[in-house]
C-alpha cells in the first residue's frame, strides 16, 4: 500500500487559483464520500484551508491513484484537468509522509512555528473518522503527524518569538515593564491592527483598554469587544497619564503626539514609565518624544527589525525541526514496512506448515508398528527444522524492516514462495511477538 499527496499551496499558486479549489467544512463529507467510491483508493483525508488544499490517500498504486485525485478534484470543482494539473504538486511514499509532517510541524507554512495548521488538521481527520474514510494507514498516519508535530514544539522554539508587528509590540512591552499584567493600553485608532495588538495585550493580561477613534462609535464598539472604554479622539490627551502602553495608528498626515504632552503625562503619573508604540505610515508620535525620560518610544520599523530577528531564530530552529522528522519519517517508514513483513512471514509459515504436515502424514503411513513416543519424536523433529530453517529469514527481514529496507526481501519471498498475503489478524499478532524477541 502507497501513500501519496496531491496540492496546492501558498508556496505554488495564487489565491485566486486556490479558491476554486477549495472544500467548504460543510462540503469535506460529500467529497470524501466521493472520493472513497473510486476503486483504487483506499483511504483518503481532505485538508482544506486558506493556504493550502491537500488530499492524503492510501492506494495499491500510487500512479493510478494521483490521476485519480487529480481528475476528482478538476471535475468536483468544474475545472479543466489538464490546466489545473500545472498547478499541483505530488508526493509519493517516503516524500508524501515527509510533506505532512512539515506540513503539521509548520515547517511548510506562511509563517514557520505557526499553530494553526495542526488543528487544520486534526479537523479534517475528524471528518474523515466521521465519514469513515480512514482506515489502519491513515489513522497511524494522522496520529503520528500530530506526536511529530507536538515534538517539534516541545524540543525546538520554532513557536518562540513575535514574527507580527502586533504580537512584537506586546514581547516589548513585557520586556519594558516585566510583566503587563495590570497595565492600561490606550487605542489610537480602531484598525485591524490596532484590533490585533489588543487581543494579545488582554491576553496577556492588561487591566484595561482605553480606544479613541476619529469616528466615536467605532471607538465605541471595539472597546466593548475588550471590556474597555471609548474616549472622544480629540480629547485623548487627557487621558494619557492613565495609561502606561499607547499604541498608535491613524491615518493622520502630521504628530498627534508631542513632547510637552507627553511630559504633561509623565507628571502627573509621578514619572512612571510609558511605553509608545507608533506602526502608523506616516508616523503618528514625534520622534523627539523619544528623548524624554522614562519613555520608550518604537516605531513600525523597529517592530519590524526585530519580526526580522525574530524569524531569523525560527528559521535555525527549522533545522532542528528538520532534524526530528527525518528519525520519526524513519520510524514510520519501519512500520509501513511492517504491514509487508508480518504478513509475509504468516503465509511462508504457513505454507511451510502445510508442508511439513503432508510429508510427516507420509513417512509414518510407510512405517509400521510405530508407537506414539515414535510419532511424537518425528513430529517435534519435524517442527523443529521449520522453525530453523525460518528463524534466519525472520530475523534478516526484522533487521531490514528497522533499517527501513525489508521491501526487497519482502518482494522477493513472495515470488519465490508463491504465497498468498491472507494472515488472520491473530497469526499476525503472534508473529509481531516472534519478530521483537528476534
Amino acid at each position: 500500500m502507497d501513500i501519496f499527496v496531491v496540492g496546492l499551496s501558498h508556496k505554488t499558486t495564487p489565491v485566486s487559483i486556490r479558491e476554486t479549489v477549495a472544500f467548504a467544512p460543510e462540503r469535506i463529507g460529500d467529497a470524501l464520500g466521493q472520493l472513497k467510491e473510486i476503486h483504487c483508493i483506499a483511504e483518503v483525508v481532505v485538508v482544506s484551508t486558506c493556504n493550502r488544499v491537500e488530499i492524503y490517500a492510501a492506494a495499491d498504486r500510487a500512479e493510478e491513484g494521483v490521476e485519480a485525485v487529480t481528475l476528482f478534484l478538476a471535475h468536483y470543482h468544474g475545472l479543466d484537468a489538464e490546466q489545473l494539473s500545472k498547478h499541483l504538486y505530488v508526493y509519493q511514499g517516503d516524500e508524501a509522509v515527509r510533506h505532512l509532517f512539515r506540513v503539521a510541524a509548520s515547517l511548510d507554512s506562511m509563517v514557520v512555528g505557526e499553530p494553526q495548521i495542526l488543528g487544520q488538521i486534526k479537523d479534517a481527520y475528524g471528518y474523515a473518522v466521521e465519514h469513515g474514510s480512514v482506515g489502519l494507514i491513515m489513522n497511524r498516519f494522522l496520529h503520528k503527524a500530530f506526536s511529530v508535530a507536538k515534538r517539534v514544539r516541545t524540543e525546538t522554539n520554532i513557536a518562540g518569538n513575535a514574527v507580527s508587528v502586533s504580537f512584537a509590540a506586546v514581547e516589548l512591552a513585557r520586556k519594558i515593564f516585566d510583566s503587563i499584567e495590570g497595565k492600561t493600553v490606550m487605542l489610537l485608532g480602531a484598525g485591524e491592527m490596532c484590533e490585533l495588538a489588543a487581543r494579545h495585550f488582554i491576553n496577556n493580561g492588561v487591566k484595561e483598554v482605553l480606544v479613541a477613534n476619529r469616528t466615536f462609535s467605532r471607538a465605541q464598539t471595539l472597546a466593548q469587544e475588550f471590556s474597555g472604554r471609548a474616549v472622544l479622539f480629540e480629547n485623548f490627551s487627557d487621558h494619557l497619564h492613565q495609561v502606561d502602553i499607547v499604541l498608535s495608528s491613524t491615518g493622520a498626515t502630521s504628530f498627534i503626539i508631542h513632547p510637552d504632552q507627553v511630559k504633561r503625562a509623565l507628571r502627573q503619573r509621578k514619572q512612571k514609565p510609558m511605553f509608545f508604540i507608533d506602526i502608523a505610515v506616516p508616523r503618528d508620535i514625534d520622534p523627539r518624544v523619544n528623548n524624554v525620560g522614562n519613555v520608550y518610544l518604537y516605531d513600525v520599523d523597529d517592530l519590524q527589525g526585530i519580526v526580522k530577528a525574530n524569524m531569523d531564530e525560527r528559521q535555525k530552529e527549522s533545522i532542528a525541526a528538520e532534524e526530528i522528522i527525518d528519525q520519526e519519517l524513519l520510524q514510520f517508514k519501519g512500520w509501513m514496512g511492517s504491514l509487508e513483513v508480518v504478513p509475509t512471514i504468516v503465509a511462508l509459515r504457513q505454507k511451510m506448515e502445510r508442508l511439513r504436515q503432508r510429508e510427516v502424514e507420509k513417512t509414518l503411513s510407510q512405517i509400521k508398528n510405530l508407537d506414539d513416543q515414535g510419532r511424537r519424536a518425528i513430529e517435534a523433529m519435524s517442527q523443529a527444522l521449520i522453525n530453523k530453517i525460518l528463524h534466519q529469514p525472520t530475523a534478516g527481514l526484522k533487521r531490514a524492516q528497522k533499517g527501513s529496507e525489508a521491501q526487497p526481501y519482502v518482494d522477493v519471498l513472495q515470488e519465490l514462495f508463491e504465497l498468498e498475503i491472507e494472515a488472520p489478524k491473530g497469526e499476525m499478532k503472534q508473529v509481531d511477538q516472534d519478530l521483537d524477541e528476534h
